[in-house]
């Protein structure tokens, strides 16, 4: 299965069953298939040494995140808002939750999360891992609405996912802890790291066009582009920093950001900046998806900066409204940008809906 490998080693674990029955359990351990460029220019992935990867707890994790029992009514799984097509991203500016009520962001794309080492996710930076992330939109009352005693119970009563359990866990007693754990198993697997420009890297020249390459050049150019300091570059294939910037789109704020979550004044305003990975496939744009097309988040940066007090440093020019790009730099920067795009990564059998 792309992007994880099995590992040849077993761990045995000792569990109890509902009846409290010892059976030995034989959960089959495998490892991150890493793409090459992380492997020689990354950290390996971090994975919680009490949640390790393994081929039962994937599966499940899978089968959870298309799962809409999670909800309280059962009618949205994760998968209703972090769509395979669009990246793990919602297509929509906001995503609908199970009253008809729309959030206020959009959703961000699920992808190559096991490099996060700061552990701060979602757009503020809000949950402290993959594990605890789950929490927010299954509880959230504009989401799934849903309790965890509830989720819990709805499983537990299922003919199947007890047995599932067993086989990822070592016990048919379902938790909110287990069920954390699973879907973090899963979407720690949702790996892009095979773009054309990932393969120029490697050695093929023929992989990008002469323009995607000047558009990386104007990436690179700090008196230009200048995308790098938040947005990675050939040395870091996660083409995000995964730190929290205030980029400039407004004067005063509504949502406070990463401000709202540490109650920080000089952190109103930030947002965690998203990989550039696969933009082809995760428009709209922005934190909450002000932003329709990758011209127009081209432009804001360009020429629509705006002043605020918490506006980073790294946004240059800001008097002129940003780095003022000409026609020929933006259709090249967005060239480059597109090439970061992986389609396999959309279409990967083992990321889709099971069920």
């Amino acid at each position: 299965m792309r992007y994880f490998s099995i590992i040849l080693t077993v761990c045995f674990f000792l569990s109890c069953s509902s009846s409290d029955d010892s059976t030995n359990y034989v959960p089959t351990l495998v490892n991150l298939e890493i793409p090459p460029l992380f492997n020689s220019l990354l950290l390996p992935p971090s994975v919680p040494t009490d949640n390790p990867q393994t081929l039962e707890g994937i599966s499940l994790g899978r089968k959870l995140f298309y799962e809409p029992l999670l909800s309280k009514d059962g009618t949205q799984s994760c998968a209703s808002c972090h769509l395979a097509e669009n990246s793990f991203t919602d297509p929509n500016r906001f995503s609908t939750g199970i009253t008809g009520e729309m959030g206020t962001r959009n959703a961000m794309p699920i992808v190559n999360l096991a490099w996060n080492f700061q552990n701060n996710f979602l757009w503020d930076g809000s949950a402290s891992s993959l594990e605890d992330q789950v929490n927010d939109p299954i509880e959230n009352p504009i989401e799934m609405n849903n309790s965890w005693p509830n989720v819990v119970a709805t499983l537990q009563a299922t003919s199947e996912y007890p047995e599932l359990f067993e086989q990822a866990f070592g016990s048919v007693i379902i938790t909110k802890e287990s069920i954390a754990k699973a879907i973090a198993q899963f979407e720690r697997t949702l790996i892009s790291g095979n773009s054309r420009f990932d393969q120029y890297l490697l050695g093929d020249d023929n992989a990008v066009t002469a323009q995607e390459i000047n558009g990386f050049n104007i990436f690179m150019d700090e008196n230009r582009g200048d995308c790098f300091h938040c947005h990675g570059s050939e040395f870091n294939p996660l083409w995000t920093n995964n730190a929290f910037h205030n980029n400039g789109l407004d004067s005063s704020f509504e949502d406070l950001g990463l401000g709202g979550f540490t109650g920080d004044p000089l952190d109103y305003g930030k947002f965690k900046s998203p990989s550039l990975r696969n933009l082809a496939y995760t428009a709209p744009y922005m934190h909450d998806g002000r932003f329709a097309t990758l011209d127009e988040v081209i432009n804001h940066y360009s020429e629509g900066l705006v002043y605020s007090n918490t506006i980073d440093p790294l946004m240059k020019n800001i008097a002129e409204g940003g780095a003022q790009l000409t026609d020929s730099d933006k259709a090249d920067l967005k060239a480059f940008l597109l090439s970061l795009s992986e389609p396999e990564f959309t279409t990967n059998p083992a990321f889709l809906n099971p069920n």
